[in-house]
This record gives C-alpha cells, sequence and structure tokens, in this order.
C-alpha cells in the first residue's frame, strides 16, 4: 500500500501548526502538492476564500447549535443508564417524573438517535454540497426552513416527553402509545432533512446547468448520495407516522396493526445507521486524507462506495425481528444476505481511506509496513485523532453487526445488551465522535473564530474513545452473561449482579467518562463561540486530491438514477411481500400506556 514519498519536510510540532481542525496543508504537505492544487482551482475557475458560505453560514451554524442541545439533552440520562448496569440507582434522587428510568431512555435515545444526528447531518452535507459546487444552497429559505422545521419538531416532541406523555422510547413501537405531540414533532424533524435535499438537490441541478459536461466534484456527490440514500429509507418511518401512528395517538378508541408499524419503523430503521454513516465516510474520504496531507487514493473507488449503500442498506432491516412471529423465514433468508453484502462497501472504505492516511503519513516522514501510522498526527490534531479513534471502534461495531445479521447468532444476542454495544459503537463513536472531530474545525471556521483550548479538545476525543471502548466492552460482555437492554436493571430481581459484576463496573465507569468528555466537548464549543479569539484570516477548507489524476471515469459512477432503479426494485422484492402479508394477516390491538 506504499505509496511514492514527496520531497523532505519540516514536520510541525506546535499544536497552532494543524489548527483550526486541520485547515491548512497537513503536515509534511510537499510543496508543489500545495501549488498544484491551487493550479486545480485556477484551471476550474474557482474563486479564492469561502465567498460561496456567505449566504448560508447562518443556517449551518444554527444546525449546529441545535444538534448540540439534543446532544445535552439526550445525554443527561447517559450516566444514570450506566451506573445502573452496576446496580446503582440514582433515579430516586430525581424529582417527579423525572426519576422514571424508561423517560430517561426515551429522552437519552430521541435525544441523541434521531434529533442530535438528523440536525449536525443537515448542517453538515448542506456545507459539503455548497463548497463541493463552489456555490451557495439554490434557495436561502428553504435552507432556514430546514433548521427551523426540525426545531419546531424538537419542541413538539420534547414537550410531551419531559411531562411523561410520550415514554415509548426511541423505537416507540406500538402498542405503546405516545401523545400526538411526539409524533406529530418526528414527523417535522424528518420533513426538515427532506427540505434539506430538496434544497441539495436544486443546487445540483443549476451547477449541472452549468457544467453539462463536468463530473460532479466528490463531496458534493456524496452528500447527493446520502439524501438519495435517506430519502428512500425514510419513507417507511414516514409512512408509519403519518399514515398510522399519529392518527391512532389521536383516537383513544383505535386499533393498530402494531407488526406492521415495527415492519415499516425498521425499514427505516437499519438504514438509518447508514445515513450516521455516510456523512462520516464523506468526511474520511474526501477531507480527512487533506488534514494529514495526503491524497485521496481512488475517487472511482470512493464513488463507488457510496452508490452500492443505495442498493444493499435499503432492502435490510428484518434482522432486527428475526424473533418476532408473523414474519416468514423466506423474507429473513433475503434480509440476511443482503445484509452481509453491504459489508463490502465497508470493506472498500477500510481499503481506500487507509491507503489515503498512509500516503499523508508518509509524506511526512513515516516509514515502514506499520510504524507509518506514527506518524500520524494522533496526540497533536484533535480532528484528525478524533476521527482515527471513531475508525478504530468502528471497525468492532463492525463485526459486532455481523453476529447480529446471523440468523442464528443473533437468537442469542436478540434484546441483549450485546445489541446496546453494538449500537453504541456504531451511532455513540463512528457517527458522534467524528462529528465531534469534525466540529473542532468546521464551527471555528464557520464563526470565524480560533478553536478555544486545542489542548483540552485532543484530551476530550480520546476520553471519548476510552470510555467508550470500555462501556462497549461492559455491553457487549454483560449481553452475552443474559442481561437484557430496555431494562430497569436495579429493579429487577432477576438480575445478577453478582455474576454480571465485571462487566457492569466496566458498563458504568466507561459511561461516567463519556460524561465528562461530552461535558467537555460543549463546553469547548461554547467557549470558542463566546469566548475566542477572533481569526485573523479565513482558513482553507480541507479537500483531498486524487492520488492520481482521474482522466476517464465510467459515466454510471457520476450518476444517480440508475442506482435508484436498481435500489428500487430490490426494496420491494425484499420488503413488498413481506408488508402486504403482516398488513392483512395481522390483527389490531388497542393502545397502551405503561408509564
Amino acid at each position: 500500500m506504499s505509496a511514492e514519498t514527496g520531497p523532505a519536510t519540516v514536520r510541525p510540532t506546535r499544536l497552532s501548526r494543524h489548527l483550526p481542525g486541520g485547515l491548512r496543508p497537513g503536515p509534511g504537505a510537499a510543496p508543489e502538492q500545495v501549488q498544484g492544487e491551487g493550479a486545480e482551482r485556477a484551471e476550474r475557475g474557482e474563486a479564492g476564500g469561502l465567498s460561496h458560505l456567505d449566504q448560508d453560514r447562518g443556517h449551518i451554524m444554527a444546525n449546529f447549535l441545535l444538534s448540540f442541545l439534543a446532544l445535552l439533552l439526550g445525554g443527561l440520562y447517559g450516566p444514570l443508564q450506566a451506573l445502573d448496569k452496576m446496580g446503582i440507582n440514582l433515579y430516586p434522587y430525581l424529582p417527579g417524573v423525572y426519576g422514571s428510568y424508561y423517560l430517561g431512555l426515551t429522552l437519552h435515545g430521541v435525544g441523541l438517535a434521531l434529533l442530535f444526528t438528523f440536525t449536525f447531518i443537515i448542517g453538515f452535507l448542506s456545507f459539503a454540497i455548497v463548497h463541493g459546487l463552489r456555490r451557495p444552497l439554490a434557495s436561502r429559505r428553504l435552507g432556514w426552513a430546514a433548521f427551523l422545521t426540525p426545531l419546531a419538531g424538537t419542541i413538539l416532541a420534547l414537550v410531551p416527553l419531559l411531562r411523561n406523555d410520550a415514554t415509548v422510547l426511541w423505537t416507540f413501537y406500538a402498542p405503546l402509545r405516545a401523545h400526538p405531540g411526539f409524533y406529530a414533532g418526528l414527523v417535522l424533524a424528518v420533513t426538515g432533512t427532506y427540505l434539506a435535499a430538496l434544497n441539495g438537490y436544486l443546487t445540483w441541478r443549476a451547477w449541472k446547468r452549468e457544467h453539462p459536461d463536468q463530473r460532479t466534484p466528490l463531496m458534493a456527490f456524496a452528500s447527493l448520495t446520502t439524501w438519495t440514500m435517506w430519502v428512500l429509507a425514510s419513507l417507511g418511518l414516514a409512512y408509519a407516522l403519518v399514515m398510522y401512528l399519529l392518527p391512532w395517538s389521536l383516537d383513544e378508541q383505535a386499533e393498530i396493526n402494531q407488526l406492521l408499524t415495527r415492519s415499516l419503523f425498521w425499514f427505516t430503521g437499519h438504514p438509518v445507521v447508514y445515513f450516521w454513516l455516510m456523512p462520516v465516510y464523506v468526511s474520511w474520504y474526501t477531507m480527512l486524507p487533506a488534514q494529514v496531507g495526503g491524497r485521496l487514493f481512488s475517487e472511482s473507488l470512493a464513488r463507488l462506495v457510496f452508490l452500492l449503500f443505495l442498493p444493499l442498506s435499503i432492502p435490510t432491516g428484518l434482522h432486527h425481528m428475526f424473533s418476532d412471529p408473523g414474519i416468514t423465514h423466506q423474507a429473513k433468508l433475503v434480509h440476511t444476505v443482503i445484509t452481509f453484502g453491504v459489508v463490502f462497501p465497508s470493506l472498500l472504505t477500510a481499503f481506500t481511506v487507509v491507503a489515503s492516511l498512509e500516503d499523508g503519513a508518509r509524506r511526512s516522514g513515516g516509514k515502514g509496513w506499520v510504524r507509518w501510522i506514527l506518524a500520524l498526527p494522533w496526540f497533536t490534531n484533535p480532528s484528525v485523532a478524533g476521527q482515527l479513534l471513531a475508525m478504530l471502534l468502528f471497525a468492532g461495531g463492525g463485526i459486532t453487526g455481523l453476529i447480529n445479521a446471523s440468523y442464528t447468532m443473533n437468537l442469542v444476542v436478540h434484546n441483549s445488551l450485546w445489541v446496546a454495544g453494538h449500537l453504541h459503537f456504531q451511532v455513540g463513536t463512528a457517527s458522534t465522535l467524528t462529528f465531534m472531530a469534525v466540529a473542532y474545525w468546521l464551527v471555528p471556521l464557520l464563526a470565524r473564530r480560533k478553536l478555544w483550548r486545542p489542548r483540552l479538545a485532543l484530551v476530550q476525543v480520546w476520553l471519548w474513545f476510552l470510555g467508550m471502548a470500555v462501556m462497549g466492552r461492559g455491553m457487549h460482555w454483560m449481553g452475552l452473561a443474559g442481561a437484557p437492554r430496555r431494562t430497569f436493571l436495579s429493579m429487577a430481581r432477576y438480575a445478577d449482579f453478582e455474576t454480571w459484576w465485571t462487566a457492569g463496573l466496566l458498563t458504568g465507569l466507561g459511561g461516567l467518562v463519556l460524561a465528562v468528555s461530552g461535558a467537555m466537548f460543549l463546553w469547548i464549543m461554547a467557549a470558542t463561540l463566546l469566548r475566542s479569539e477572533r481569526a485573523a484570516e479565513v482558513p482553507e477548507v480541507p479537500e483531498a486530491r486524487p492520488l492520481l489524476p482521474v482522466k476517464h471515469m465510467p459515466r454510471v459512477l457520476d450518476r444517480l438514477t440508475p442506482w435508484v432503479v436498481v435500489t428500487v426494485i430490490l426494496t420491494a422484492i425484499a420488503w413488498l411481500p413481506t408488508l402486504v402479508q403482516v398488513a392483512r394477516n395481522n390483527p389490531l390491538v388497542p393502545g397502551w400506556r405503561l408509564w
């Protein structure tokens, strides 16, 4: 995987050389590389600076701020839930309904898995499209609507949730019934993503009219592919909310087909993992290599990875229902095969991104088959270190995902804390830690300020990695030992804390470290916006160039329509027979409120 080493350069030793967030050429970037990139931009007629961001800076930053608020609210109950796995119950010390374990679990899941991720992704993909195409979004009003709609949805969902009128967990399975405001708030949150996607498509269409014979720049193309995947994948969730759950919640006497709504949820519920991950890949492929002074190993492979997620991620999801009656074995087999197929683009990512990082490390003086890894800025650049650490735990999360997808092994870990450990490695680390790392260069860029206390930011990403590694290990261990998920273990008479003691200790201590790290991140962001110095100059956005010039590329790697057609066909084969059968045969049940 060796790459040609550039001319010798002096490696930076001060953290400020890497900040804010690797916006200057990475350590060891050869002078001719920097000049070459500038010449490429000049040939394409791209203006210097970031004037194309001026129109959209406001609503992009607003989405980031809303995501940080959701991170705060969703993280409040995290330490209490972690300590519960040790048999330590702190809920009686909370006032009123806030002492409910399941209210806290719902706030944790909805706040982090839905509201935090949705709003951050809206801001980040909007930024990537604007910068990738070097033009403002097509509609500034649509951009603000893509912020105000999720904001209204967040308020609408959180009010009944905090009043204990929507304690239905983040999956909100029927027949647990929530207040109508909760479902309406989720509808608005999803609508906000549609508005952002529409704005991206309109911007792309305007760019295409002016550049009919040019390939879409990779940063924008990857972002648009992500929006396409999500719009298709979210149809199940949107249909369940609008056609079933919201009307059902408005009529106390109404009954519902709980297996149908559960199936529609998982139509979206598994692909949403890739909605969390694909923006991460946008950074790993198109930005991170430039932050370490490297080049993208292969633009063709990068495009193939994003496009493969369309037909391979959406026709999955039933492995979450392997133990449910009413689903045929044939359907489960189809979903098992496709779920294993979606591993392929992740394997391509492991090769391509690591090769790109190796290029940067070797240009910084890295040597040897493995020692080049030490040339990466693990202990100097918080933005790079956070993303590198996220990759390490993401690899572990991917392996546990293969176990979840196996019909036989899934029966061992189903509905145990193993599943929670897997989810935290994916959305809690691969996505959240990468989002934090990206924020360390992107928020200062948008705010025109310097990052506050970069060394503290470096400590924060390492604490998050260590806390999640320890907590996730404990969760997996407890799950294999029989500990159920979504259960108030401190109050469960069958909880075997004597057997689970070591694993529970890891889970609890890891959760406390994560709480400290999360608080540090929010404090650094607040201080950057309120107390940090103004930036003296506008920095460059890190944008990785291909290792080799791309002279010819198959047109299919620059088009979405053929991939959408294949995706729709595969999704219909995988899902339509099951949904029709469940809709016809499953009985209706009334709604319940347990807490």
